[in-house]
């Protein structure tokens, strides 16, 4: 069974954190810049929230706030929804669905050692369905 570790090996684990105190506008400069939905929030050492799209749109935009007056505390989603490194794929796409979320932080213990996104999980699957399709059609070809 598929696990959230299998995706970090294949994508990476690089993780982008800001602090709380960071502007909105920062913020969404930094996830443009690295082409990411997301930035775990950050307060003294330890993970406190996590800044999506999701959160400019619901938080700011539709707000009418000044994205360079408001700092990502005050409209990150906290408490975050997290991970172990050990979760099934399944179980990560159960808890994305019931809590209408795309993007999850991976822990071990207390350190946050990647993020993971339905589409990381979609495209696993769509691989892992295609080793698959050329698995069977080498079994149907080559046995005839």
């Amino acid at each position: 069974m598929a696990t959230v570790q299998d995706i970090l090996r294949r994508k990476g684990s690089e993780v982008v954190s800001m602090v709380v105190e960071e502007s909105v506008v920062n913020a969404a400069r930094v996830m443009n810049e690295r082409g990411i939905g997301g930035v775990v929030v950050m307060d003294g050492g330890s993970m406190v929230g996590i800044f999506t799209e999701r959160d400019i749109l619901r938080r700011v935009v539709a707000e009418h706030r000044d994205p360079a007056q408001t700092k990502i505390r005050e409209v990150m989603t906290s408490p975050v929804t997290c991970c172990p490194v050990e979760t099934s794929l399944s179980e990560c796409m159960k808890v994305m669905t019931d809590k209408r979320i795309r993007h999850l932080p991976v822990v071990r213990g207390e350190d946050v050692v990647g993020i993971v996104t339905s589409g990381d999980i979609l495209a696993h699957r769509v691989k892992d369905q295609e080793s698959t399709i050329e698995l069977m059609k080498s079994y149907v070809y080559d046995n005839r």
